[in-house]
């Protein structure tokens, strides 16, 4: 009987001690409020730890009382390490805890589930430059997936950004020397990709999707954080690389397609080390094309290596490189007279045969690109991390660079040919010192960035000058009579290298070097005066000091500015409702100009402040229903100011007086309805005029880079889920725009591209290893046109076939 008591004694005993050990729960999302499947969860220095479940919960139970540290970490996050106490048994139940992207990489195995929304993912370090949600960040922008990319079967950059809300190609990439990347406009300017991982990258080509885990476009002046090297007044373009994971595995994909596509791409992942937490992934592309016209291709070879060590649980260390070796012919578009009428006043009187190319495959460019990215991160306390970053680029263009010209000189619609060879690098160096910290001033926190930035850009052009190679017309039609020469030449101009390089023997060369470099200091703070009311401001100190031509010095100059940005937002309901309203800047260096009258003597020169754009926006986040309703509307109002003009009381004089304002709404939403459904709607309006300008050209009217006024794109996917059909998937989808102006000149008048709606669609199969699928461009084989003072015409339909292995 003895031993039975005790044995029962010692039995509730157990169970009194027990009943005195707490537990903590919480639940653990990403930025955009996506609860996290699989996170490993435990206390530091104990064996006690779990995953959090389907819906981000977790519990850790049978904790007696003391300090502890709660470790979170998942692949593609940053660790998160979170102090708390137990006392006198009490239970703790932790507010959300959100897991920012990060590169550090994890020797934890996590199980991947399935996550809601899958085009709406914005958990992201760059926009804000702080791990910042989306529903509570000020700004507007909008995130591009590499899940939608997959699902549209995008093999090329513009198409990708076919999805960004507000965003509409002005022309394609031309590969020339400088500025040979496509032009977008975005809040009525023009606007380049030039940001990768929010560093500067550079190319005169056109990016590979091939690395791309997502397309990021901030809205707005965004100089306050990026400067204004690399954003325009509209906003900038930020694509983030695929980056290395605890692991291996990696897929294999080939996509062929109309107009001799071909496209191989592969993605690898292993463990260098995983003792040393050593991981290295690759990424790699070969790509062929062909044009629907008569003449004109592009094939590329891109590889991306990356690596990521894991010193310790303080520093971590990453590198990233693209580099691609690309040969084209550049796209000759037919551009409008800028100073008289056309004889032709829209496409149907310009009869124009848009299955010409006008050039041939012999007269190629060459650009190879080179990015590469070094980062240590270090933590400094528990409320401090540094954060370093050095980026170089290098972008080249060599081979030959035609464009045809409406001079208005000869009869009927004439264009000249106009071609050089080009020999042109541009080289970036960007070094940033970043110290990011997460604290509280009594119970008010704080999110702050502190940063350090030097810029420096240098070009070298050796290519020739132009020399005019014929005229054609856009039926087809072709001579050879120079319109700047009294003579009527009947001259025969082949389109073959040896035929331009004998117009060029004659032909000056370039030899010119050009510099600049920028020094800035940047701080920006997110003050929570409570959970649901925060405060952002912001503020640059930029130092612009440009060597220009380095064999004078009659064009250097530099300059300060200050660039403020402020940001208020309420959250009517917490993590699903936000109403916010911003004010951001952006500025752009004023070169000095000579000013006097000359005839009474020699002309001074005279300096200006930098140019400035300020934007006033109001608007609305949602993040409803677990994560399954995502929508973003505002309206905007961007006002440039201070532009140089010539002074009305002197014509020998300059003053800051010129003004453009764009203003506009957008409207952006990311639905998941039901399981296995994603949408993807966006719609734009923008009204943008030059209201001040002693340029009676533009003055009251619409700025060719404001593009189309009306924008809209949609993108359905459904995959079922059980039955036979399950697996088999399909998507359907349009994007559209209102007419544009070509010209819109007072002395040219206008010339109008109509507006267009094009539809696409793509089937589907997707098993455990394996996916094929289907796509068909332009369904219905609209013939539609892009252009900026060009008339561009864009791709007929299409049909591309894609497989892919992943393993």
């Amino acid at each position: 009987m003895k031993p039975l008591i005790s044995i029962l004694l010692l039995f509730f005993s157990v169970q009194i001690a027990l009943c005195q050990q707490a537990s903590i729960t919480g639940e653990v999302t990403d930025s955009n409020n996506t609860p996290l499947l699989g996170v490993n969860i435990f206390l530091k220095n104990t064996t006690k730890g779990v995953q959090s479940d389907v819906d981000g919960q977790f519990k850790i139970e049978e904790i007696k009382d003391g300090n502890y540290t709660l470790i979170l970490s998942s692949i593609g996050f940053k660790t998160r390490e979170i102090p708390f106490s137990i006392i006198n048994q009490k239970d703790l139940k932790v507010e959300t805890i959100i897991l920012y992207e990060g590169n550090e990489i994890l020797s934890a195995i996590v199980i991947e589930g399935e996550r809601r929304n899958k085009f709406s993912r914005k958990k992201t370090a760059y926009v804000s430059k702080l791990p910042l949600k989306d529903i509570e960040n000020t700004q507007v922008y909008s995130t591009v997936t590499n899940e939608l990319l997959q699902s549209q079967i995008v093999t090329n950059f513009d198409d990708a950004l076919k999805n960004a809300t507000g965003v509409e190609n002005l022309w394609t990439s031309t590969g020339r020397g400088g500025d040979g990347a496509g032009y977008f406009s975005l809040r009525g300017f023009s606007v380049q990709p030039q940001l990768v991982n929010g560093l500067p990258g550079l190319t005169n080509g056109t990016i590979n999707p091939a690395n791309i885990e997502r397309i990021e476009v901030l809205k707005g002046p965004s100089a306050t954080l990026f400067g204004n090297a690399v954003s325009s007044y509209g906003g900038l373009i930020n694509v983030v690389t695929k980056k290395p994971y605890a692991g291996s595995g990696g897929e294999l994909s080939f996509t062929s397609g109309s107009y001799g596509l071909n496209q191989i791409v592969g993605d690898y992942n292993t463990a260098l080390s995983k003792e040393d937490d050593l991981y290295f992934r690759i990424n790699t592309a070969y790509n062929t094309e062909q044009s629907f016209q008569d003449a004109g291709f592009r094939k590329s070879f891109f590889v991306a290596p990356s690596l990521s060590y894991k010193v310790n649980n303080r520093l971590s260390f990453s590198f990233y490189g693209e580099i691609t070796q690309a040969e084209q012919t550049n796209p000759t578009f037919l551009f409008l007279n800028r100073s008289a009428p056309t004889a032709a006043r829209n496409l149907e009187e310009l009869n124009y045969n848009n299955k010409l190319s006008f050039t041939s495959n012999d007269l190629t460019l060459e650009n190879p690109t080179q990015n590469y990215r070094i980062e240590m991160d270090y933590k400094l306390s528990d409320t401090w991390q540094s954060q370093t970053l050095l980026s170089k680029s290098s972008t080249s263009t060599k081979g030959y660079y035609s464009y045809l010209f409406d001079f208005g000189i000869l009869e009927g619609d004439t264009y000249s040919r106009y071609i050089n060879k080009q020999n042109a690098n541009t080289q970036t160096t960007d070094i940033q010192q970043n110290f990011i910290g997460d604290f509280k001033i009594g119970k008010l926190r704080n999110r702050m960035v502190i940063g350090l930035d030097y810029f420096n850009e240098s070009q070298t052009n050796n290519s020739t000058g132009y020399a005019f190679y014929g005229n054609i017309t856009p039926d087809g039609g072709a001579n050879g009579d120079n319109p700047f020469t009294a003579a009527i030449e009947e001259d025969v101009y082949p389109l073959s290298t040896s035929g331009v390089d004998a117009a060029l023997a004659g032909i000056g060369v370039s030899n010119v070097k050009s510099n600049y470099e920028i020094y800035s200091v940047y701080a920006s703070d997110v003050l929570n005066i409570s959970d649901r009311l925060s405060v952002m401001a912001g503020l640059r100190i930029d130092h612009f000091n440009n060597e220009g031509d380095l064999a004078t010095i009659d064009d250097d100059y530099d300059q300060t500015t200050l660039s403020p940005k402020l940001g208020v937002l309420y959250q009517p309901i917490k993590d699903q409702l936000s109403v916010f309203a911003n004010y951001q800047n952006g500025f752009t260096n004023v070169a000095p100009q000579l000013v006097g009258d000359p005839s009474a003597g020699a002309q001074t020169l005279a300096t200006f402040d930098p140019e400035q754009a300020n934007q006033i926006e109001v608007g609305i986040k949602t993040n409803l229903f677990k994560n399954r309703l995502n929508a973003t509307i505002s309206y905007y109002d961007i006002k440039v100011k201070d532009r140089v003009i010539t002074d009305p009381s002197s014509p020998f004089n300059k003053i800051q007086g010129g003004e453009v304002v764009s203003s506009g709404f957008e409207i952006e939403i990311n639905a998941n309805p039901i399981k296995g459904l994603n949408i993807r709607a966006g719609y734009s309006k923008n009204d943008s005029e030059t209201t001040e300008s002693d340029n009676t050209e533009i003055l009251n009217k619409r700025p060719l880079e404001a593009g189309p006024e009306t924008l809209y794109n949609l993108w359905a996917n459904y995959e079922f889920q059980q039955g036979n059909l399950d697996g088999f998937g399909l998507g359907l989808g349009l994007n559209g725009a209102s007419e544009r102006f070509a010209i819109n000149y007072a002395s040219t008048g206008d010339f109008i591209l109509p507006s267009y709606t094009i539809v696409n669609a793509s089937v589907f199969y997707q098993a455990d290893h394996y996916r094929v699928g289907l796509k068909l461009n332009n369904a219905f084989n609209k013939e539609y046109y892009k252009g900026w003072t060009t008339i561009n015409p864009q791709m007929p339909r299409a049909l591309l076939a894609n497989i892919s292995y992943r393993f």
